[in-house]
């Protein structure tokens, strides 16, 4: 079987080498010549544990190619994948140009029968505004040539990206045809036969689907963290109230856990374009918007703790950041509630010095020369007043505090992902300050 996959992002790019991996014939189209360049030998443009190696694999095997030609790519595939950008709009809305701009494209070129399948994330609907802009395509060429769109939304997680699509919880479909069905049931046969799951439904109700699940995951974040700083007020324990709750069948143990806010190219952008989609139809989603607020005050809550801390006028203050990705096991920094506590830090004449394993070029490019950046974790703790937790990447699980307590001007940690012990903190004479649980002052005459 051969598909063509437009736009080698990071949808594109793991779908196409995932199904590859399965003994697809896979051509990836992009505009970029650069990347498709670097993707021709083997280099992989985001980070994203264990793709390169699928990718040179595939590579190696002659199942993946790469090329600028979107005409080329499409002339002999059965079923073509639109993965291209949908960033937000001013108003929160999705942006279809790329998509549709594709559609047209695609529209101009295909000479025979294919399924055209929207990957990225789109509103309700987006599918028969791309039929529609291949139809417009075809009678501008004066043609007639079957084809048949599909809607197949992804659900990767950044980090286990490839884990996701080779082992889904889910496949979700949704088709307009028994032909299209029929195409998309060979193309998801070897997931089949491993007794993944192969939801078909129709397009609207796919589409929905995707928003629908991200939408709910934020939810889920954004109550735990409101509920953590309630906890802080009251004098409960969220770690304790996360176990009491989590072991509810009805609940679950995941998407829990407080921190400084979601972040990423999904959550953020795909819960805006639900509420902006639901007021386009005269409804208003509430409970979604009062997610967002939540999620927005909730990547202030350390510049909150920090002012208690420290007062408002921060000055000649350092202070050393572990983590700057949204999340561990990526480079992405897009709404990363690290970048909203660097701008009000800086704000209040604050120096910052930041390390993370693998966002630090992406951190360059985005914060230029506003903050300093660290060779290491131990580095970022060079007469810091202060090191604040903002991604709980494993290598910051367990570090040498005596170290930290040599390297630093004053021992306070202000734990953004509660990822230390505070009775543990205590011990070791640390000024402690987590999320929904109480803070811990240690006296100076306290500290080694």
């Amino acid at each position: 079987m051969n598909i063509a996959v437009i736009g080698t992002g990071y949808v594109g790019l793991v779908t196409g080498t995932c199904f590859a991996e399965t003994g697809i014939n896979v051509v990836c189209v992009d505009i970029d010549k650069k990347k498709v360049d670097m993707l021709r030998n083997g280099e992989v443009p985001i980070y994203e544990p264990g793709l390169d190696a699928l990718l040179e694999r595939n590579i190696d095997k002659g199942r993946i190619s790469f090329t600028t030609n979107l005409q080329k790519a499409i002339k002999d595939c059965d079923a073509v994948f639109i993965a291209v950008g949908t960033p937000p709009d001013e108003d929160g809305s999705a942006d279809l140009k790329y998509v549709l701009g594709v559609a047209r494209e695609i529209g101009q070129h295909m000479e025979d029968y294919k399924v055209i399948i929207t990957k990225s994330t789109v509103p309700v609907g987006t599918s028969y505004k791309v039929k529609t802009a291949v139809e417009e395509e075809l009678v501008n060429r004066g043609v007639r040539i079957p084809f048949d769109v599909a809607s197949n939304p992804e659900f990767l997680k950044e980090g286990s990206a490839v884990d996701d699509f080779l082992k889904p919880d889910r496949i979700v479909v949704g088709v307009e045809s028994k032909r299209a069905e029929k195409v998309m049931k060979r193309l998801y046969k070897p997931f089949l036969m491993n007794g993944h799951p192969l939801l078909f439904m129709d397009i609207f109700s796919s589409e929905m689907t995707k928003y629908a699940a991200n939408s709910m995951l934020a939810t889920k974040i954004s109550f735990m963290n409101d509920i953590a700083n309630l906890c802080e007020l009251v004098g409960a324990n969220i770690d304790l109230v996360r176990k009491g709750i989590g072991s509810d069948t009805r609940i679950g143990n995941k998407f829990i856990y407080p921190g400084t806010g979601y972040g990423g190219s999904c959550f953020p952008k795909d819960v805006q374009a639900l509420v902006r989609t639901a007021d386009e139809y005269g409804h208003s989603l509430e409970v979604l918007k009062a997610v967002e607020a939540v999620n927005y005050r909730q990547k202030t809550t350390l510049v909150e703790k920090i002012k208690k801390h420290f007062g408002e006028n921060l000055k000649g203050k350092q202070f050393g950041m572990w983590g700057l990705a949204f999340k561990p096991k990526t480079d992405d920094m897009r709404e990363a509630p690290s970048l909203v506590i660097i701008e009000q830090l800086k704000a209040m004449g604050a120096n910052i010095r930041a390390y993370d394993p693998v966002a630090m070029e992406e951190a360059k490019r985005i914060l230029g020369d506003s903050i300093e950046y660290a060779k290491d974790e131990y580095d970022v703790a060079i007469d810091a007043d202060a090191l604040i937790v903002v991604t709980e990447w494993s290598e910051f699980r367990m570090p040498n505090f005596r170290i930290l307590e040599k390297l630093m001007n004053e021992h306070t940690i202000f734990d953004g992902r509660n990822i230390y012990d505070p009775e543990e903190m205590e011990e070791i004479g640390f000024n402690y300050y987590s999320i929904g649980r109480s803070a811990i002052k240690v006296e100076e005459s306290a500290q080694v």
